[in-house]
C-alpha cells in the first residue's frame, strides 16, 4: 500500500469530516494500518467549504498534510473548483453528479456518480449522503474492505441509525460497481 493520500471536500453539513473520521478509524482499527485525519472549515461551519485530509499507510506517517492526493472526493462545485487541480497525476477523482459539473481536464480517472440523488430516491434521508459516498469510494478504489467500514460505521453512529447507514453504504458500493462493470 505505502502511503495513500486522500482529500474529501464539500460543504459544511454534508458530513465530509464524519466520513473521513470513519474511514481513518476503519483503517486503524480493522485493517491494521496507520492513519492521519485532519480537517479545515470555511468561514461558515454549515454551508462553507470543508476539507479533510486523510493518509492511510502500512508505514509510519511523518507529515499529516496532503499536497497531491491519490484520491480526491468533491461533493460541491466550489470544492471541485478549488481542489481538482491538486490531484496526483493518474489519481482518482470522485464527484457527485448532482452538485458537480466536471469541466476541467485533469490527469485522473474521473468517476461521476449520482450519489445524492440515489440516497434521496432509495432512502429519502440526506443525512446518510456521506455514508453513501464512503461506499462509493470503497467500491471504486478497493481502498479498504467493505466489512471494515461497516464495523467502523456501527461504532460511530447511534444504534437507531445503523441500519439506515448500512443501506446508504451498500447503495454507494453498488453505484460504484455499476461504473466498474
Amino acid at each position: 500500500m505505502k502511503h495513500i493520500r486522500l482529500v474529501f471536500s464539500g460543504s459544511g453539513g454534508q458530513g465530509v469530516i464524519t466520513a473521513a473520521i470513519i474511514l481513518a478509524e476503519a483503517a486503524v482499527m480493522y485493517e491494521g494500518l496507520e492513519a492521519t485525519q485532519s480537517q479545515s472549515y470555511g468561514a461558515a461551519a454549515r454551508g462553507g467549504a470543508t476539507r479533510s485530509d486523510i493518509i492511510l499507510s502500512d508505514e509510519q506517517i511523518n507529515f499529516p498534510g496532503v499536497v497531491q492526493p491519490n484520491i480526491l472526493v468533491c461533493l460541491t462545485q466550489e470544492a471541485y473548483n478549488l481542489y481538482s487541480t491538486i490531484i496526483r497525476p493518474g489519481g482518482t477523482l470522485i464527484t457527485d453528479s448532482r452538485y458537480v459539473t466536471t469541466t476541467k481536464k485533469v490527469n485522473a480517472r474521473q468517476t461521476e456518480l449520482p450519489m445524492y440523488d440515489a440516497v434521496m430516491e432509495e432512502i429519502g434521508k440526506p443525512i446518510v449522503f456521506n455514508i453513501c459516498v464512503l461506499g462509493a469510494l470503497v467500491g471504486a478504489t478497493e481502498l479498504l474492505r467493505p466489512e471494515s467500514l461497516l464495523k467502523a460505521i456501527r461504532d460511530k453512529v447511534p444504534k437507531d441509525f445503523v441500519e439506515l447507514n448500512e443501506r446508504a453504504f451498500d447503495l454507494g458500493l453498488s453505484l460504484a460497481g455499476e461504473t466498474q462493470g
